[in-house]
């Protein structure tokens, strides 16, 4: 099979006997797919046992939500593989396992995680994983750290940054967290009553301007090899373990997205607590999601900060205090990032389940307009916050 085909279950299950790595590939028996994202094929492969041992992933040569009318390349599986086998090499506790890439079939095989949960999942129910928000951390500071000029050689981060050009991945990140939620466009997705909020941001100039200067970072910013979607959907957990799954949108851009987007997603429950759990336990999820906030944070800036200090070979990088004050640049970055994402999430073509999943109508609504209103604030003046703490405080003001 060296020619692109979409993968049957049968496909996947003889893919997985060829190149699963397993010690008994005749074992593998059968395939479920389980993908519920919006862009790829997911089989999970069983033994005769019922057991799950491995997974087969296929990039799809289009959308999956929306069809052959968008079309997507193949390439951003192998930039998917490489990304994830990138991060794997400076983080391998915290990042999935990719055992096999064939490029011409977009097809990859990754370790099992079935026993993980989607951490999007767990945090909707109320369910706590203390370590997680430190492993998050860990794993943004060990993949973004060696991936940055601090520690690669120029002449290897040029060759990297062109090697991980992702441009049609690019370009829909682009139209949907900074073009989109802010003109009239087809692919926006939000309640009618939710109008007179959304005509807000197209006319609210401060708002644009922020928004252009994120984009403009996002465009011309090549820091370091973003994961790039590093939500709580792309998060697998377990007691005592976080692995990031899910790289496609894999590139060189601004630190701050990555960190960004992780809070972001962590605000998003915040704004969907009050729907989806009792008034007691919304309350406390809500202080939860702070302090998880605070936590990955704290641990980023405080492993990328040790990283630098102990293994940036630039000697005018290496310079006392400079690490600290391209931190503060990464931090104000990441709050406006993580406004995009509450914006765009609430307003534009892909939702969180996290607030879509409140059964009651008039508090969707509530949520959905909360999320607007933390967003575009965190936009706006996300130059004036000058810390973590300084955050909570502002979340706090308009919750």
């Amino acid at each position: 099979m060296s020619q692109y085909q979409t993968f049957s279950a049968e496909d996947a299950v003889a893919y997985a006997q060829e190149f699963g790595g397993l010690e008994n590939p005749s074992a593998l028996v059968g395939a479920q797919e389980v993908g519920d994202g919006n862009l790829n094929l997911v089989f999970k492969i069983f033994d005769a046992q019922g057991v799950s041992r491995i997974i087969v992933k296929q990039a799809l040569p289009y959308v999956r939500c929306v069809g052959e009318s968008w079309p997507l390349t193949l390439d951003r599986a192998r930039l998917e593989a490489q990304t994830l086998r990138e991060h794997y090499q400076h983080c391998p506790q915290h990042t999935v396992n990719i055992v096999h890439f064939d490029p011409a079939l977009a097809v990859m095989v990754m370790e099992d995680l079935s026993d993980h949960r989607i951490w999007r999942g767990e945090l909707i129910k109320g369910i706590n994983y203390p370590q997680a928000p430190r492993q998050l951390g860990e794993y943004l500071a060990q993949t973004l750290f060696h991936t940055s000029d601090f520690w690669l050689h120029p002449h290897h981060k040029k060759a990297q940054v062109a090697n991980f050009v992702n441009p049609e991945m690019c370009e829909i990140t682009e139209d949907l967290f900074f073009n989109d939620p802010y003109q009239v466009h087809e692919r926006n997705n939000y309640p009618p009553e939710l109008e007179q909020d959304v005509a807000a941001l197209r006319d609210d100039a401060a708002l644009k301007l922020g928004v252009a200067s994120l984009k403009h970072r996002f465009f011309s910013h090549a820091e370091a090899l973003l994961h790039g979607d590093i939500h709580s959907g792309s998060i697998f957990v377990a007691e005592g373990s976080l692995k990031a799954i899910d790289a496609e949108f894999g590139f060189f851009g601004p630190i701050g997205f990555d960190v960004g987007t992780a809070i972001g997603n962590l605000l998003l429950n915040f704004c969907g607590a009050p729907g989806q759990l009792g008034i007691r336990d919304a309350a406390a999820a809500r202080e939860q999601r702070l302090a998880d906030i605070r936590e990955v944070w704290t641990t980023f800036a405080e492993r990328f900060q040790a990283l630098a200090v102990e293994k940036t070979r630039d000697d005018a990088l290496a310079y006392p205090g400079y690490v600290s004050q391209f931190l503060q640049k990464i931090w104000h970055d990441a709050v406006g990032f993580c406004g995009t994402e509450l914006i765009r999430r609430s307003v534009g073509l892909s939702h969180v389940a996290d607030i879509d999943t409140i059964r009651d109508e008039e508090m969707r609504h509530a949520c959905l307009r909360h999320a607007i209103t933390l967003g575009k604030a965190l936009i706006v003046i996300a130059d004036r916050i000058e810390n973590v703490e300084a955050l909570i405080a502002r979340v706090r003001q308009y919750s």
